[in-house]
């Protein structure tokens, strides 16, 4: 990172301080700006983005101290070098036990000063090239989920395959959970911009002026309760991939604004006056017909054709019957591993019951219903009753309807199975006495 891509804010009541060290780091390049007091550094801070700030411990008004703090709750990836006098060393080391980088004592060093900036800034990158590795890893297992053999499901994959080399936008069709994010999560994964993020939205699941800030971000004050400002997802994913999930739910307004991000690549925060100018690609998905909602009035025509680019139509499970068995043993064994259970396998009759249903929850539906039989189940595999009711057609847990109840109703008969011994009925379970005992308080089981 060339150092005119670092920002510096100097923060510190003395004004040759504030010039001396102003024209030490602009003379090496970086953005350097000063502030002589906490309001004055607060109101710059929220106006712009510094990747280091050098903080004086004692100013009148706010100390040092509290300014780090106020920083802490809306930047907290600002590095933060503490500027101390000996007399106030224990205050800068409780500084550095909330979070600040470093501390130097007055008189300053410019040498020792540069030095201790230039480390915080190597190890800032190695953090931030961590945290990429680390989405590009949780991101490439994504592709292990994608289960699937049936010609529908290759079809797919091809689609997927074709379109991630390019910088396409993409529109995903499919009934609730047929695994939408997942394919959009392939896409991103295997394109150019894999080692930028890819930022979900959900677009069906908050209200109109939610979802606007969300997309959009704020600036102070823009609305009751704007106490800082914030980024939003389409700031979020520059570089990267922006997934719209549900989007045949946005507003009228929001698809306007929406539309015209994508035709200027640039926009507003709300309450702001700052153009910024933003670079991805978009993902979509729907389990609607928007080209009906097109025809009622109710998604903008413009920006149905901007997003419905390259289509990829999802096949519900019912159509692809064949993909059963391997999605169903697929997560036996990533429940096996979460669970430590000893369950391997799904019996005859059980597999002939999954085959056999309509899964109208398609794959979300069919993992949630494994899930809770590795929960009840017991080695060597998964037996016809120990799948949920609805599948088996007959109710084998009492008030069965959640996870927790499953479980509450799974406990209790081992603990009956084994007369209340809890050392037996904890080997059983594969969990400690102690965790045992907590779940027994936890549902309220007595002998």
């Amino acid at each position: 990172m060339e150092t005119r891509d670092i920002g510096i804010l100097i923060v510190d009541d003395e004004r040759v301080v504030r010039a001396s060290l102003y024209n030490w780091f602009k003379e090496d390049g970086y953005r350097v700006e000063t502030a002589e007091n906490a309001a004055e550094a607060l109101k710059k801070l929220q106006a712009t983005g510094y990747d280091i700030i050098l903080l004086d411990i004692k100013m009148p008004g706010m100390d040092g101290l509290e300014l780090q703090r106020r920083i802490r709750e809306f930047d907290k990836n600002a590095i933060v070098i503490i500027i101390t006098a000996y007399a106030s060393v224990d205050t800068a080391v409780q500084a550095l036990k909330e979070g600040a980088f470093d501390y130097v004592t007055k008189p300053i060093d410019p040498d020792d000063l540069t030095h201790l900036v230039r480390n915080a800034i190597h190890q800032r990158t190695l953090a931030a090239e961590n945290v990429q590795l680390k989405r590009k890893i949780e991101e490439l297992s994504q592709l292990e989920e994608i289960v699937g053999e049936s010609p529908p499901m290759k079809k797919v994959l091809e689609l997927v395959k074709t379109v991630a080399a390019t910088d396409a936008t993409v529109m995903i069709l499919g009934e609730s959970g047929t695994g939408k994010e997942l394919i959009a999560r392939a896409i991103h994964a295997n394109s150019n911009r894999r080692y930028f993020p890819l930022v979900p939205v959900n677009c069906g699941a908050m209200a109109e002026g939610l979802l606007e800030s969300d997309l959009f971000g704020h600036e102070k004050g823009a609305f009751t309760g704007a106490q800082y400002r914030r980024k939003g997802k389409l700031e979020m994913a520059n570089g990267g991939t922006l997934f719209l999930d549900e989007v045949g739910n946005i507003s009228m307004k929001t698809q306007m604004d929406l539309l015209r991000v994508i035709e200027t690549k640039q926009f507003t925060r709300l309450g702001g006056e700052q153009v910024i100018k933003v670079d991805f690609r978009i993902v979509c998905a729907t389990n609607k017909n928007l080209e009906q909602s097109v025809k009622e009035g109710a998604f903008r025509e413009d920006l149905y054709y901007r997003l419905n680019v390259f289509t990829i139509p999802l096949p519900p499970l019912r159509e692809r019957r064949a993909d059963i068995p391997l999605l169903a043993n697929h997560f036996v064994h990533k429940y096996a591993l979460q669970m430590s259970k000893d369950i391997k396998s799904i019996s005859t009759d059980a597999m002939e019951l999954l085959k056999g249903f309509d899964w109208p929850g398609n794959v979300r539906e069919l993992e949630n219903a494994i899930e809770r039989a590795m929960v009840v189940g017991s080695p060597p595999c998964i037996k016809a009753e120990d799948l949920p009711r609805q599948v088996n057609g007959q109710s084998q847990i009492p008030g069965g309807d959640t996870l927790a109840d499953v479980e509450k109703a799974h406990i209790k008969k081992i603990l009956e199975r084994t007369g209340w011994n809890i050392t037996r009925s904890a080997e059983i379970l594969k969990i400690d006495r102690v965790t045992l005992y907590n779940k027994i308080e936890k549902f309220g089981l007595r002998t």
